[in-house]
């Protein structure tokens, strides 16, 4: 008799933790992950109705495109070569000490993993340095969209003085002194003649070159149906659906490209950083930054412009509540510049097991690092 006790104790407990597992797989909306596995097997067309806002004009989630950057055409590989050479060359700076890579490290996914970047005399940017993966998908540079061309973007931390500090009236004349790198101007474009604009277009042909490898997300797209494992896949529904996350990250690169503010101004503070607003010079624009990618965006913390959020944890608690909104001061009430928080952030509510299922899947846009293997530098 206590045989048969024990027997079916046993079979309870067991069927209890089925239940235990099968609930923590299941969707807010009731899908289990068998199901959620046969719904996302099918083609995009037929995946659930992502949860964006009625002005969200979004795209579904796609795998990795092609760079525009034709490397099979010669004169390209060469200019891309010779930006290559200059992107890693501490010569560019005012000391000779910084390069374009002290703050874009391709072992770090192009970025630096610093709160902000460290530059001339060890002074601090203002801002993070943002990854350059992918950067060939944009219309606008910097955090606050300043330039709208890369090459524009490449001449800003070269001359500001608090990052590569050169004079770029000196810059070209200083190249010019090291003989090795004639061969390579003449090589990309023609003649020995080292210009500013010349440096600048060769950093910007060699940054579209900059891409994200294939991840298991790719894979998964591509027919791999179990590419992504259970939590992955319940993070990739919520990401679509209850967590609102395609209103701002959709497409191939999870970005919108556009400008938002999420709450995250400081205004009135000593470390207001206004964003957009000191560009448009517009009120509806303060406190707007661009809307990162997410690949590889597990490995390019700490997050948001001002680098202060150091894990994905608090990341995503942040965004549960909805984001923080300004205070009000005595004082405030009819100024023209208070920020204003972006009408598509609202608390999303999400559990634990919730926020670690989308985790999970961010993780799942991880890939390899980009293998660079730098040449000997002009001499």
């Amino acid at each position: 008799m206590n045989k048969v006790l024990l027997g079916l104790a046993f079979l309870f407990i067991g069927l209890l933790l089925i239940s235990f597992r099968s609930n923590d797989w299941m969707s807010s909306d009731g899908l289990t992950i068998d199901s959620l596995r046969k719904v996302y097997a099918k083609p995009r067309q037929f995946w659930p109705k992502p949860n964006v806002d009625k002005s969200v004009n979004f795209e579904e989630l796609d795998t990795l495109q092609a760079s525009p950057l034709d490397l099979t055409n010669d004169s390209i590989k060469r200019v891309s070569a010779l930006g290559k050479l200059l992107f890693f060359d501490t010569r560019l700076s005012g000391s000779n000490q910084i390069s374009c890579a002290t703050c874009h490290d391709p072992a770090l996914r192009w970025a630096d993993g610093k709160e902000v970047s460290v530059g001339h005399d060890q002074l601090p940017n203002i801002r993070n340095a943002p990854s350059l993966e992918n950067v060939w998908v944009y219309s606008s540079f910097f955090w606050d969209g300043r330039a709208n061309t890369l090459v524009k973007q490449a001449e800003g931390p070269i001359s500001a003085h608090n990052e590569m500090n050169q004079d770029l009236k000196l810059l070209a004349k200083k190249l010019n002194r090291i003989k090795g790198y004639r061969a390579y101007f003449k090589a990309a474009f023609g003649t020995t003649a080292i210009t500013n604009q010349r440096v600048f277009e060769s950093l910007a042909t060699f940054q579209q070159s900059i891409v994200s490898q294939e991840t298991k997300f790719d894979r998964f797209l591509k027919g791999d149906g179990h590419a992504l494992n259970d939590q992955e896949l319940l993070g990739l529904h919520l990401f679509r659906t209850k967590a609102r996350c395609m209103n701002c990250h959709y497409g191939a690169y999870f970005t919108d490209k556009e400008f938002h503010n999420i709450g995250l101004t400081e205004y009135g503070n000593k470390n207001q950083d206004l964003g957009l607003y000191n560009v448009t010079k517009k009120p509806e624009d303060v406190g707007k930054f661009k809307t990162p990618g997410l690949r590889n965006v597990m490995h390019t913390g700490p997050w948001f412009h001002h680098g202060l959020v150091k894990s994905m944890d608090s990341l995503m608690v942040l965004y549960n509540m909805g984001m923080p909104e300004h205070v009000v001061l005595p004082g405030q009430e009819k100024d023209p510049l208070l920020p204003k928080n972006d009408k598509l952030l609202r608390g999303i509510m999400l559990n634990v097991r919730e926020r670690k299922a989308i985790i999970a899947f961010l993780e799942a846009l991880s890939s390899p690092p980009m293998l660079m293997q730098v040449e000997r530098l002009p001499q």
